[in-house]
């Protein structure tokens, strides 16, 4: 099974990934491209996409970006991600781009830049992980 076959396979099977609406347009290793179709039940009261939509579709991207290259046998948790909101969206396909840039042995650090449909910088973060045995 490819890279993107296993990452979608592994999204797919996940209730979390379905009820939000997220979907997996690209991955390779060290590198996940999430894509989501803005609906009502992502805008805040102003009719934006709410900051945490935003925010929740970057830290999945950096994650599963990290999954990607992670050892056999190793997981990951987030310990903190930032968020910088550069733009607002209203409507449309936006997409987050995460990107592994680096992971040692207890801690990894992944980036990504969510952009709309028209390949705008909505916003940019950046996450820390633990990075711990996997349960058997």
């Amino acid at each position: 099974m490819d890279r993107l076959e296993e990452v979608r396979a592994l999204v797919a099977g996940s209730a979390f990934y379905r009820w939000s609406g997220m979907v997996v347009a690209d991955a390779e290793d060290g590198s996940v491209t999430l894509a989501l179709d803005l609906a009502d039940h992502h805008l805040n009261l102003q009719g934006l996409a709410h900051g945490g939509v935003i925010a929740t579709l970057a830290d999945a991207a950096m994650g599963l970006s990290l999954r990607t290259a992670l050892e056999d046998g190793r997981r990951h948790v987030s310990i903190e991600i930032g968020v910088h909101y550069l733009r607002p969206v209203t409507r449309g396909r936006v997409r987050a781009i995460g990107r592994a840039v680096r992971i040692g042995r207890e801690i990894a650090y992944a980036q990504a830049d969510v952009l709309d449909m028209h390949d705008r910088l909505l916003a940019r973060a950046d996450g820390t992980y633990s990075v711990t045995r996997a349960k058997p």
